[in-house]
């Protein structure tokens, strides 16, 4: 290799040389310094993509963990609540049993009744001032509570209704079901001799019906039948179908299991337009928690006296029932809810140890990488020192 002055490539080399060294000192000293691998977008994308995802779940599951924590405390106020309605109900029933016993007097059965006076009271005051975050507990409105990862797909809501407490209205008694006016949509206007069709539409598939249906079979003229209390659609649609007249005016009835809609058709002989005058059938649907309970405010039972103290006592049974009945759906909904939150609670644990395992770290490598670049560091600048000081030979030559 010849001598020159005009370029020092060697030198330029254990300049390149460390410069990379120094870079990796300075991000080696970066993260034994933070705890974190991974400080900026450049030290690893991808790591800090999925690093970056996983802390929002994480997050996410957190508040979710606590969500179902605030919801389990609202419904076990709920509960203790109406642990103290039963422990009155219970005193009720001792009061009415004493004051259906022909040996106490009449002013014996008077103060009996005024401690069950006090305690329908005292039933109300639980349901209109327990509360739970300023919120009143016994609203008898659904309330929903979310869980979430922060993804659609990792998301649940659970819904709970605490019925009202009052003295018209004591625990939730589990037979009892709604019912509303089944919507019959009337047949477009048709030519005596075409057929006209109306449908029966409800909401889900397991509804069922009761009351009479009228359907025109003729001109001026119609035929009812009667439906059962608790009849299903597709029963229904079956007993249509096998009613002779509305068989020989050529009435028939489809049942869609998919949309829950009954359709009937027909008539296909000469008659006016299939009128449903007449028709009062029901939808009903069963109980599922949020119906009222015994009511005290009947005159049978609002009063306790010696001839009501039996109808009062059967009131008392039916109300305690009620509330236990309710209590068990609260039960069961706080281990529901305590289930939810245990499985956030792990979720987030293993989660955590993901993130860190991509994010935080190793001090063993670092501790590593830190020794071999200090020591390529010191060298650099001793190989650096050497490159420049070469070219001073070529002085010697000139002497």
């Amino acid at each position: 290799m010849s001598l020159g002055v005009l370029n020092n490539i060697s030198a330029i080399y254990a300049q390149n040389n460390l410069s990379a060294t120094q870079n990796n000192l300075s991000k080696t000293l970066q993260q034994l310094s933070s705890g974190s691998r991974i400080n900026s977008g450049a030290d690893d994308a991808a790591g800090l993509a999925v690093a970056d995802g996983l802390a929002a779940n994480e997050t996410a599951l957190a508040k979710s963990s606590r969500n179902a924590s605030d919801a389990t405390g609202l419904l076990q106020t709920a509960d203790g609540a109406l642990s103290q309605v039963t422990s009155l109900l219970n005193r009720a029933v001792t009061l009415a049993t004493q004051a259906a016993n022909g040996t106490l007097s009449s002013s014996q059965v008077s103060s009996a009744n005024q401690e069950y006076q006090n305690i329908l009271t005292q039933i109300n005051n639980i349901g209109t001032t327990t509360n739970f975050n300023g919120t009143s507990v016994f609203s008898g409105t659904a309330r929903n509570f979310f869980v979430s990862d922060g993804t659609t797909a990792g998301s649940a809501t659970y819904s709970d209704t605490v019925g009202t407490l009052s003295t018209s209205s004591v625990g939730t008694s589990a037979a009892t079901s709604t019912s509303a006016a089944v919507s019959l949509t009337a047949p477009t206007a048709s030519s005596s001799s075409a057929a006209s069709t109306t449908t029966l539409t409800l909401g889900a598939t397991t509804d069922t019906v009761s009351g009479t249906l009228a359907l025109a079979v003729g001109t001026g003229s119609s035929h009812s039948i009667t439906i059962a209390a608790g009849t299903s659609m597709s029963a229904l649609a079956t007993q249509i179908n096998a009613d002779t007249t509305y068989q020989g005016a050529g009435i028939t009835a489809a049942y869609n299991s998919t949309t829950g809609a009954l359709t009937i058709s027909g008539p296909t002989a000469a008659s006016s337009d299939l009128a449903t005058t007449g028709t009062t059938l029901s939808d009903t649907t069963p109980a599922s928690g949020s119906g009222a309970g015994v009511d005290f405010t009947a005159s049978t039972v609002s009063a306790l006296t010696a001839s009501s103290a039996k109808n009062v006592l059967t009131a008392l049974t039916t109300a305690i029932g009620d509330v236990a009945f309710q209590r068990g759906t609260i039960g069961a909904n706080i281990n529901q809810l305590a289930s939810a939150q245990s499985v956030a609670s792990n979720e987030q644990t293993n989660l955590t140890a993901a993130e860190d395992n991509i994010r935080a770290t190793d001090y063993g490598q670092a501790a590593s990488n830190l020794s071999k670049y200090q020591v390529l560091s010191q060298t650099g600048i001793s190989a650096l020192a050497q490159a420049n000081s070469v070219q001073q030979e070529v002085t010697k030559l000139l002497q």
